[in-house]
């Protein structure tokens, strides 16, 4: 199959949640999945032969990042992004838009591309649709995205619609691009539905994306600090327009009700750097709720971090040894904690994945939300 193909298998008969499976050169990815986040090529904290043994199916890094350090020459000559990384599994890349769209003051974004300077020693950059497709070309991985601009967070209705019409427009020279060379049998390009929080221009973004035409579409300008509520009608209201036969992404979320709520809306892929970047401060998923570690609470407290958890963190340590390597300020903390959220948001889509089957997601949404509610301290 095309690389980048979805196969719907099964539909909730109680939401929108759907079991599928992603086709990739480098595997099959089961979805709903959720994806760990390796801005730099690494998954911060945490090694490849940990993500396997976590039964990670792909992995992110960031082309903005990639193609700073260590440089599109360092990438080419280790093979591509997997040799270097040594992750021989599906991988997908970021265009850097998000990370462009940070650096506010440094950038300039114009209809050809956009000017920034580099937020590691000041250097001048230009990277247009064009440029950002060869870039993610060359590090290789098995899926790669428009580049757009994320409109930001508060926006103006123009705004928000000249942002989204120019994405359009960057998306149909991406697709141009992409298409030039032999890379389109080894890599999917997927389109990203931008608009704000602006209904209209979601539904049409979402079908001028499909008159364009892409292997899967993402979600995008999502997580950029609009209300949770703001969040889930920006889903609900670009869903319906996308095609049931391709992957829905929605980019930037991945907190464990995200998962859900998303998953019952129709998405199918997440990635957020949330697991690895709370746990590196000392905050934990548990099927009992949120804890942070680092509370005296834990010090004598010679129990694993989740009781019904099974990854090398709560198999190897209790939570009185972690809470003595946060304050002991130790390195081994911050994979740790990391490796176990990592572990809980993966379990928790094979959780998810297994209801569907059943055709039970509700009920184990409610039977999830039980638990992870019982505990008042869950919001450490």
């Amino acid at each position: 199959m095309e690389c980048g193909s979805f196969q719907l298998l099964k539909k909730s008969s109680q939401c929108n949640a759907r079991l599928g499976k992603l086709y990739t050169t480098r595997g099959i990815i089961d979805t709903p999945v959720f994806m760990p986040v390796g801005t730099q090529g690494s998954v911060k904290s945490v090694s490849t032969e940990q993500l396997i043994q976590s039964k990670a199916q792909i992995i992110l890094a960031n082309s903005y990042h990639i193609y700073l350090r260590p440089g599109l020459d360092i990438i080419k000559k280790a093979g591509g992004i997997q040799k270097f990384n040594s992750w021989n599994r599906p991988m997908l890349t970021d265009s850097g838009g998000f990370q462009i769209f940070s650096l506010n003051d440094f950038r300039k974004i114009k209809e050809e591309g956009a000017e920034f300077k580099s937020h590691i020693d000041g250097s001048k950059h230009f990277i247009s649709p064009e440029i950002s497709m060869q870039i993610q070309k060359t590090i290789g991985a098995d899926i790669i995205m428009c580049f757009d601009e994320c409109t930001p967070y508060p926006s103006t209705y123009e705004y928000a619609k000249n942002s989204m019409l120019m994405s359009l427009n960057w998306a149909k020279r991406c697709k141009t691009e992409f298409y030039k060379d032999d890379a389109c049998n080894t890599q999917a390009l997927f389109g990203i539905v931008q608009g704000s929080v602006y209904k209209d221009l979601r539904k049409e973004s979402a079908l001028r994306m499909q008159d364009i035409d892409f292997v899967g579409y993402a979600i995008g300008g999502v997580s950029v600090g609009e209300s949770k509520e703001e969040m889930l009608d920006v889903i609900e209201n670009t869903v319906p327009f996308l095609p049931e036969n391709k992957a829905r992404y929605l980019m930037g979320v991945g907190m464990p009700e995200d998962i859900w709520d998303g998953i019952e809306r129709g998405i199918d892929m997440f990635d957020c750097v949330i697991p690895t970047r709370n746990g590196r401060n000392g905050q934990a998923f548990t099927t009992y709720g949120k804890i942070n570690i680092k509370n005296g609470e834990y010090k004598d407290k010679f129990e694993p971090l989740d009781p019904e958890c099974d990854c090398q963190t709560c198999k190897g340590y209790t939570k009185a040894y972690l809470n003595h390597l946060f304050r002991s300020q130790e390195i081994l903390a911050l994979t740790l904690l990391s490796l176990h959220n990592i572990n809980f948001m993966l379990k928790l889509t094979d959780k998810i994945r297994k209801a569907l089957v059943e055709d039970t997601f509700l009920e184990t949404k409610q039977d999830f939300f039980r638990k992870y509610y019982s505990n008042k301290k869950s919001n450490s």
